[in-house]
């Protein structure tokens, strides 16, 4: 009896150090796998850009939805009124057999709902995931007076309606819907605190699912150093939940910036593959009264900490068709992610062009993705 257990100890022994050593193998093999990206644009087909004569559209996101089509949510506002996004945005839902298009407008998804809510004017930036067995659009909101304040051609601002601005989330059992608003942002302005980042507003959030399986957010910040209404600087912050419904755990660092530059960034979309978060934000260089806008890839070991990637520059905004056209558009922004058998397939963008007239027609436009990996 004593030689068996000495037996079984000895197989137990042996099985644990094996364990050891299949985990040290593992994690040796994950560190390796940790490679750097290379991501470039590729030829876009006339189908994927989605444009309504009578309607500005901005930012589409998209998701695959249980009944095989590519279901896309995007900001849109009637172009008759001018460039008023931050005040009669809404997000609305289109579906294609094709991440890449055409699309077809089904309905509008999130609409003004009286300045009651949180969020009862102006839902806009949406960005859609799914996690476990349900969807999550998340979406900058606000509410204000509606006043217009600027005509086609002649862009002016509603400050209420921009520094009202806050971070909120829908929940659907489908991309169909219906979407379940609530009462309160998923992230809110910190309170009771004027010197903290964000203390004036929170926008533009960028969601992804963690390796450990939390919810990371980074997401526009607006202060109250500068003078109002503007405020500023304008940066980024990083928020972590256990709950794709939050709450969030603000990070008190900036990320994405850059020494003497109080508006560098914006728009960064982020995910996880290969032992790295990485993201494709929007550059802004101020030369004189002028910015220029470009899209760069940065890329990070926790999620917290960010560090421009090895291979920065991802596009200065011209973009290659199929037709043999080659457009450097006004704007390439909102750029976001689509990620199909576990790859990026597509990256969307809100693109615009202006006309003689100062008028910004805007759209969305679906482009290939083109990604070389490179191990470490």
């Amino acid at each position: 009896m004593r030689k068996l257990s000495l037996s079984l100890l000895l197989v137990t022994v042996l099985i644990a150090c094996s364990d050891k050593k299949n985990k040290k193998e593992v994690l040796n093999t994950i560190k390796e796998e940790v490679i750097d990206y290379q991501i470039e644009l590729g030829k876009v087909a006339p189908e994927s850009v989605f444009a309504n004569d009578s309607l500005s559209i901005w930012g589409g996101s998209l998701v695959k939805g249980e009944d095989d089509k590519y279901h896309m949510f995007y900001s849109v506002w009637p172009k008759k009124l001018g460039w008023e996004w931050v005040n009669y945005s809404i997000i609305s839902h289109a579906v294609s057999d094709s991440p890449f298009g055409p699309f077809e407008h089904k309905k509008d998804v999130l609409p003004d709902r009286g300045p009651e809510f949180w969020d009862g004017s102006t839902t806009h930036n949406p960005t859609v995931h799914k996690f476990s067995d349900k969807y999550y659009l998340y979406y900058m909101g606000n509410f204000g007076d509606k006043k217009i304040v600027s005509t086609p051609g002649k862009a002016k601002i509603n400050w209420e309606h921009r520094n009202n601005q806050r971070i909120g989330v829908a929940v659907a059992d489908s991309p169909n819907g219906p979407w379940k608003r609530f009462d309160k942002p998923v992230l809110d302005i910190t309170v009771n605190d004027s010197l903290a980042h964000d203390a004036l507003m929170t926008s533009n959030p960028s969601v992804c699912q963690m390796a450990d399986g939390k919810i990371l957010m980074v997401y526009k910040a607006v202060g109250k150093k500068f003078k109002l209404p503007a405020g500023g600087p304008v940066v980024h912050m990083v928020a972590i939940a256990e709950s794709p419904t939050g709450p969030f755990k603000k990070y008190p660092e900036p990320i994405f910036t850059f020494e003497g530059e109080a508006f560098p960034a914006e728009d960064p979309y982020i995910w996880y593959q290969d032992g790295k978060y990485r993201a494709i934000v929007k550059r802004m260089i101020h030369e004189g009264k002028s910015r220029v806008f470009s899209l760069v890839h940065y890329d990070s070991e926790d999620g917290i900490n960010w560090n421009q990637a090895k291979h920065f520059e991802v596009s200065d905004r011209t973009v290659m068709f199929t037709d043999g056209r080659k457009i450097k558009f006004d704007h390439l922004e909102r750029p976001q992610v689509f990620m199909e058998g576990g790859e990026p397939v597509a990256l969307l963008c809100a693109a615009d062009s202006i006309d003689v007239n100062n008028i910004r027609h805007s759209f969305n436009i679906q482009i290939p993705l083109k990604i070389t990996k490179y191990k470490n």
